[in-house]
């Protein structure tokens, strides 16, 4: 099955659940929130919280029989964050599921207490949501996103699609250790690649606009965006990469999906599958202290052929080879 009719299947299926489900006398009904960090009619979003649910169901839940889900969509925005974490907390759920270090840092600092699962962090013992990735010790574990050293990965890929790319804009968000961690591995690898990085700080569209299109003045120039706030931004930074002619390398296949060149980095929805596994641990008793926090066990190359040949790009076979999917 493709991957968009996937996504479709997961948005209705999320959709429908809670329609079809009828709670039934005399089974608890237990609580659980979800602290989301996109908008609301965000594909991606969709796609993920899909999979959640997904996998809520999977494990044996079911919204309105024996679970209750309380979601609520921050759209990017850090006093909306802090706002949802406090509301959230105050419902007094029995676990409550975000995503990256913009959705845990405000849960944390809401309760030290209700358990956390969180997904897509990229250094969580850095960040201070846990003791140690075996031991999380406190009321947070999860899935990180990737080690720094996977970035450098994103600046070889981009050589290699687009061999006579000198410079690299690096879009970075400043707002986490991430941010510096990942460009701080970009960098490293930029000289035995011949290459020059600059990173591009996620502040506001404004601001994105702005220094792109001061960086974009020749042939030679490409784009790597990490991952972070920039997910908010995704349209617009794809359209810039396509205004200017940027050959650009995305930290998700949804950047692909909607017009960006190559993406690498892990399966996210995976992420959310499992946490939904976490959670079931969880209301059936176990401690997120006991629970360590698990790395990526699926990552995903995707090419889009029809914006490589817009940029005048020929993807080299041994390229194509190691994809898992190729858009066309």
């Amino acid at each position: 099955m493709q991957r968009r009719q996937f996504l479709t299947l997961l948005s209705g299926a999320a959709a429908a659940w809670p329609l079809a489900a009828r709670a039934q006398q005399g089974e608890r009904i237990r609580r659980v929130g979800v602290l989301n960090t996109l908008v609301a009619d965000d594909a991606m979003g969709q796609a993920r919280n899909g999979a959640f649910l997904q996998g809520l169901q999977q494990a044996g839940w079911t919204i309105g029989r024996n679970v209750q889900v309380e979601t609520r969509w921050a759209a990017g925005d850090a006093d909306r964050l802090r706002t949802y974490a406090a509301e959230l907390v105050a419902l007094a759920p029995d676990v409550i599921v975000t995503a990256g270090n913009a959705g845990t840092a405000p849960l944390l600092q809401a309760t030290r207490t209700v358990p956390i699962v969180f997904v897509i962090v990229p250094d969580p013992v850095v960040a201070g949501f846990v003791d140690s990735l075996a031991q999380p010790g406190g009321n947070a574990t999860g899935f990180a996103t990737y080690e720094y050293g996977i970035s450098g990965k994103w600046l070889e890929l981009l050589k290699e699609i687009a061999p006579g790319v000198k410079r690299a804009a690096v879009i970075r968000t400043l707002a986490t250790a991430a941010g510096p961690g990942q460009f701080g591995a970009i960098q490293a690898a930029a000289s035995s690649l011949g290459m020059e990085v600059s990173p591009i700080d996620v502040r506001d569209a404004g601001e994105i606009e702005r220094a792109i299109t001061r960086f974009a003045r020749s042939s030679n120039d490409g784009l790597i965006v990490t991952g972070g706030s920039a997910f908010n931004h995704r349209e617009l930074i794809i359209r810039l990469a396509t205004r200017h002619r940027l050959p650009a390398v995305y930290p998700d296949y949804i950047f692909v999906t909607e017009g960006g060149l190559m993406s690498y980095g892990p399966d996210r929805l995976d992420q959310f599958r499992r946490a939904a596994a976490y959670v079931d641990r969880i209301l059936k008793g176990e401690k997120p202290a006991d629970l360590p926090v698990q790395a990526p066990t699926k990552y995903e190359l995707v090419i889009n052929l029809k914006t490589a040949k817009a940029l005048g790009l020929e993807v080299p076979p041994t390229l194509l080879a190691r994809a898992d999917e190729v858009i066309e």
